[in-house]
C-alpha cells in the first residue's frame, strides 16, 4: 500500500474528515426524525420507525451497485456523485415532508441512504492511503471522532430548529378539532423544509469542491491489493472465506444494536412516560458515549490490548449494559442504554478488518457485502417498535440486544478465524479499518 504521489496527507485528511462528518450527521439525525414524522404525519410508533427501515435498507439494495459504479467512475468522481445523490434526497425529504406526504418523505430518505452507501464505499479506502500504514489506526480514530461529533450535533440541531416545543404542540394537537389539527401539523411540518434545503445546498457545494480538490485518485483494488492463490480460488470465490460471511452477519447485528441504542432511545424513554421535549436529545447522549469510547479505543489499541480482545470486551460490556437497562427504571435505565454507545464505539473498526482479511482480489466485493450488513439498522429497531406494542418494552429491548452482543462476542473470540486455518493471504489489518455510519 502506497501513498498517492503529489498528495498532501494533512489536507486530504481534513477533506475526508469532512466527509465522515457528513456521514455521521445524516446517519444520526434519524433518531429525532422519528419524533418529527410521528407528529407531523400523525403516525403510530411502528410506522414512524419506517424512517430507520427505509434508510438502512438502502444500504442493502445499493451497496453492490455502488461498488460497480465506482469501478467505472473512479473514487474521486464517486465521492462527488454520492454527495449530489444525497442532496437530491435531502431536497425530496424536505419538500415531501412539508406537503405531509409520507411515502415521498420516505423515498427521500431512501435516496439519502443510497448516496451514503456510495459515499461509504468510496471514502473508506482513502483512510488507508492518506499516510503510512503504521499510523492508520490513529487516522481511523480521527475519522470516528468526526463521525460521532456530527452525530452529537445532529439531534441538537434538529431538536432546536424543528422540535422546539414539540411536547406542547403534541398536547395542542390532542385537543384541537380536525381543521385546527391540520393547521397545526402543516405549520409544524413546514419547519423541516428550510433546514433540509440548506443541507442539500451544502452537499452540492461540497460535491463541487471534491471534484476540484487535491484528493488522490486511486483504485480500491490497488489500495487493498493482496496476493491470492488463484489456483486454490477456482470458481468458489467468496465461498472460500466463511469468516467474511460470519463478519457480514456480525456487522448486521452490530449496526442493529447500535441503532437501537442511538435512534430508538427516544422511544425507549417514552416508555417510562418521559416527555417528547426530554427525549428528543437522547440520541446525543448515546453519541457522546460513543465519542468517549473512540477516545478510549485510540488510547488502548494496540498499546494495551489487541483489536480482537477489545472487541470481546466491548461485546461483554454490551451484554452488561443491556441487562442493566432491563433491571432498572427511568433515567437510570435510559442511562444504561446511552452507555451502550461506549460499548459500540470501536466495534466496526474491529469487525471490518477481521472480516475482510485475506480476501485479496475479492476485497472490493467483500467490502460491499459488509456495507450491505448495515441493513441491520433497518431490522432490529423495527422489530423493537413492533414487539413493544405487545410486550414489555424493556424486555423486548434486552431480548434483541443481549443475543446480538453475544454473537459479536463469539465472532471476536472464534468466528473471525473460521476457515482461516490455511496460510493466510493477508491484507494489512490496520490499513483497511474504516468507521461506520451508524
Amino acid at each position: 500500500m502506497t501513498i498517492a504521489p503529489g498528495s498532501n496527507p494533512l489536507r486530504s485528511l481534513a477533506i475526508v474528515g469532512l466527509l465522515f462528518f457528513i456521514i455521521g450527521f445524516f446517519t444520526w439525525i434519524n433518531g429525532p426524525l422519528i419524533t418529527f414524522v410521528r407528529l407531523a404525519f400523525d403516525l403510530d410508533e411502528v410506522n414512524a420507525f419506517l424512517v430507520l427501515m427505509v434508510f438502512y435498507l438502502s444500504y442493502f439494495f445499493l451497496a453492490l451497485p455502488a461498488a460497480a459504479l465506482l469501478k467505472r467512475t473512479g473514487m474521486k468522481k464517486g465521492l462527488a456523485i454520492s454527495l449530489f445523490v444525497m442532496a437530491v434526497g435531502a431536497a425530496m425529504f424536505g419538500e415531501f415532508s412539508t406537503q405531509r406526504w409520507y411515502p415521498g418523505a420516505l423515498a427521500g430518505l431512501f435516496v439519502i441512504g443510497g448516496g451514503l452507501a456510495l459515499l461509504q464505499t468510496a471514502v473508506n479506502p482513502y483512510v488507508s492511503i492518506l499516510g503510512p500504514i503504521e499510523s492508520a489506526a490513529q487516522r481511523i480514530a480521527l475519522m470516528g471522532i468526526c463521525n460521532k461529533v456530527a452525530g452529537i450535533l445532529a439531534p441538537i440541531v434538529i431538536g432546536t430548529l424543528v422540535l422546539h416545543g414539540v411536547g406542547d404542540l403534541a398536547a395542542q394537537v390532542e385537543t384541537a378539532d380536525a381543521a385546527g389539527k391540520a393547521a397545526l401539523l402543516d405549520a409544524f411540518a413546514a419547519k423541516i423544509h428550510l433546514p433540509y434545503l440548506v443541507m442539500a445546498g451544502v452537499l452540492v457545494v461540497v460535491a463541487i469542491g471534491i471534484l476540484f480538490s487535491p484528493l488522490p485518485e486511486v483504485k480500491p483494488s490497488e489500495v487493498n491489493a493482496a496476493p491470492v492463490d488463484d489456483a486454490a480460488d477456482g470458481e468458489r470465490g467468496l465461498a472460500r472465506f466463511p469468516h467474511l460471511w460470519l463478519g457480514v452477519l456480525c456487522l448486521f447485528v452490530y449496526v442493529g444494536v447500535e441503532v437501537l441504542a442511538g435512534d430508538a432511545i427516544g422511544a425507549y424513554g417514552n416508555g417510562f412516560g418521559l416527555s417528547l421535549d426530554q427525549t428528543k436529545f437522547f440520541t446525543s447522549f448515546t453519541l457522546t458515549a460513543m465519542l468517549i469510547g473512540y477516545v478510549a479505543g485510540l488510547v488502548a489499541i494496540p498499546r494495551f490490548v489487541s483489536q480482537e480482545r477489545y472487541l470481546a470486551i466491548s461485546a461483554t460490556l454490551g451484554v452488561l449494559f443491556a441487562l442493566g437497562a432491563l433491571l432498572t427504571r427511568g433515567y437510570v435505565s435510559v442511562g444504561f442504554v446511552a452507555a451502550l454507545g461506549f460499548a459500540n464505539a470501536m466495534m466496526w473498526p474491529a469487525i471490518f478488518p477481521l472480516a475482510i482479511k485475506g480476501l485479496g482480489r475479492h476485497t472490493e466485493t467483500g467490502s460491499a457485502l459488509l456495507i450491505m450488513g448495515i441493513a441491520g439498522g433497518a431490522i432490529l429497531p423495527q422489530a423493537f417498535a413492533v414487539l413493544k406494542q405487545h410486550y414489555d418494552f424493556q424486555a423486548v429491548f434486552a431480548g434483541l440486544a443481549v443475543p446480538g452482543y453475544l454473537y459479536i462476542l463469539y465472532y471476536a473470540l472464534a468466528g473471525h478465524r473460521v476457515g482461516r486455518s490455511r496460510p493466510a493471504t493477508a491484507v494489512p489489518e490496520r490499513g483497511i479499518m474504516a468507521d461506520s455510519p451508524p
